[in-house]
C-alpha cells in the first residue's frame, strides 16, 4: 500500500475500542491527511511510504481536543480575581456589573484583528501541548455586530494556525444592559435575527446557552434550542453549574451533543443524558478557580455510561487556563477520574462532544491524521505530571 508517511517503532494509545487501546509495537500510516492504518506492526499491510519516521519507542495518541473554550474575547478580569480572593462570590460580582458583562464591554471595543491577535497566544499554548482541535464560543458580544465579529475571529484562528476550529454561537450567555429587564425580548432578538444571520453566514457549528439563575431560564433556553433546530444546528448547554435548573435534561430532549459543567446535575438529568447519548463535559479549571465545593456526580455518570469529556473552559473570568495537560491532572485529582477517563476525555469523548467522532479522536483508518507524539514511558505521565510538557511532535492532518 502506497502512503505519504509511515510512523514506525511507536507505541500507540489508539483510544479506540475498550479503554485506551494500547499497542506496544505499533505503526501509523497516512495519505492525504487521513490515517490509512493504525495498529500492530505484525498486522500491518505491506506499506510503501514516501516518508518514514522512526518514533524510537515514543507513544502516539490522537491529537488532543479542547471541546469547550472561550478563547476569543477582549480584556481580562484579574481585578475580579482579587475581589473573589477578598470574599466576593461569582454571583455577587456578576450582579454588580462585573462578570460576563465586563468582558462584553472590552470585546465590543475590540476590532476583529485585535480579537485574533489577543487569542493567538492562548491558542498557541494549547497547540504546544498537542491540541489539534479546539472549540471556540462567542458570547462576549451580546449584540449582532460583535457576536458575528467574534465568530469570524474564531474562524480566522483556524487559518492563522494549523488547527481545527469548531465554532459555537453562545449569544445566550448573559443579558446585555440594553435589554435590562427584558430577557424575553433579548432571546427573541437572538432567535429571530442574530441566529439567522450567523447560520446564513455559516459561522457556527453549534449553538449553546447559559441556563442558570444568573443566565437564562429553562423556557428561554428551550426557545434557543428550537431556533437552532430550525437552522439545522446541534445544541450544547452550560448546565447545572451553580444550581439545578434541570437544563441537562432539557438539553437531552433536544439531542444535545454535550451538557457542560454539571456540578449540580441530579439523577434524572444523568438518566436523560444517557438515553440521548449526550456527553458530559467536565470543566475542572472553573471548579478550581471559583473554589466550588459541589462535585459533579462522577459515579452516577459512570454507572449510566454517559461519556465524559474534559476541557479547559479557557475564559477570562472563571477559568483562565490554557493547559489541557493540567486540565487532565485536575480531572484526576479534583474529580477522581482515572487515567483512562482523562485521556479519553480529551480525545475520543472530546470529539463526540463536538459531533466530530466520525472524523477525529481516535487512531483509526479513515480518521484525520491528527497525532500527538510524546516523550513518555507510559500514558499515565500525561495525567500525573504538572507544569511539564513532554510533547515531541504534533501532527495535524498528516503534516
Amino acid at each position: 500500500m502506497r502512503c505519504d508517511t509511515l510512523w514506525t517503532r511507536a507505541r500507540l494509545a489508539t483510544c479506540a475500542g475498550d479503554g485506551l487501546g494500547l499497542i506496544e509495537q505499533g505503526c501509523v500510516a497516512a495519505s492525504d491527511g487521513t490515517i490509512v492504518y493504525a495498529g500492530p506492526v505484525a498486522d500491518a499491510p505491506v506499506l510503501d511510504p514516501v516518508q518514514r519516521i522512526d518514533c524510537a519507542g515514543r507513544w502516539i495518541t490522537p491529537g488532543l481536543i479542547d471541546c469547550h473554550t472561550h478563547l476569543v474575547h477582549g480584556g481580562d478580569r484579574s481585578h475580579e480575581f482579587e475581589l473573589r480572593l477578598a470574599g466576593a462570590s461569582y454571583e455577587e460580582i456578576a450582579r454588580a456589573g462585573g462578570g460576563i458583562v465586563s468582558t462584553m464591554e472590552a470585546t465590543r471595543a475590540a476590532s476583529e484583528d485585535a480579537l485574533v491577535a489577543s487569542a493567538l497566544p492562548r491558542l498557541d499554548a494549547l497547540i504546544a501541548e498537542g491540541v489539534t482541535t479546539v472549540e471556540i464560543k462567542s458570547g462576549y458580544g451580546l449584540d449582532t455586530a460583535t457576536e458575528v465579529r467574534m465568530l469570524r475571529a474564531a474562524r480566522r484562528l483556524g487559518v492563522e494556525r494549523p488547527v481545527r476550529v469548531a465554532t459555537t454561537f453562545l449569544g445566550a450567555h448573559a443579558l446585555p444592559p440594553e435589554y435590562a429587564g427584558d430577557a424575553d425580548g433579548y432571546i427573541a432578538m437572538l432567535c429571530d435575527v442574530l441566529l439567522s444571520q450567523v447560520a446564513a453566514a455559516g459561522l457556527a457549528d453549534a449553538v449553546d446557552a447559559f441556563c442558570e439563575g444568573i443566565g437564562f431560564s429553562l423556557a428561554q433556553t428551550e426557545r434557543i434550542f428550537r431556533a437552532a433546530a430550525a437552522h439545522g444546528l446541534p445544541v450544547k448547554l452550560h448546565a447545572e453549574q451553580l444550581s439545578n435548573l434541570h437544563g441537562a435534561a432539557l438539553a437531552a430532549q433536544y439531542a444535545a451533543i454535550s451538557a457542560d459543567h454539571l456540578e449540580y446535575l441530579d439523577d434524572a438529568g444523568v438518566a436523560a443524558m444517557a438515553r440521548a447519548g449526550t456527553v458530559a463535559t467536565l470543566l475542572p479549571g472553573a471548579y478550581y478557580f471559583v473554589r466550588e465545593t459541589k462535585l459533579p456526580p462522577i459515579a452516577a455518570l459512570r454507572a449510566a455510561g454517559v461519556p465524559i469529556a474534559l476541557a479547559t473552559d479557557c475564559n477570562p473570568g472563571t477559568s483562565p487556563l490554557t493547559s489541557l495537560l493540567l486540565t487532565m491532572n485536575m480531572g484526576a485529582t479534583l474529580f477522581g477520574l482515572t487515567v483512562d477517563e482523562c485521556l479519553l476525555g480529551v480525545t475520543r469523548n472530546g470529539a463526540q462532544a463536538l459531533g466530530l467522532a466520525d472524523r477525529i479522536g481516535t487512531l483509526e483508518a479513515g480518521k484525520a491524521c491528527d497525532l500527538a507524539i510524546w516523550d513518555i514511558e507510559r500514558p499515565a505521565e500525561l495525567v500525573y505530571r504538572m507544569g511539564f510538557n513532554p510533547l515531541h511532535a504534533r501532527i495535524w492532518s498528516g503534516q
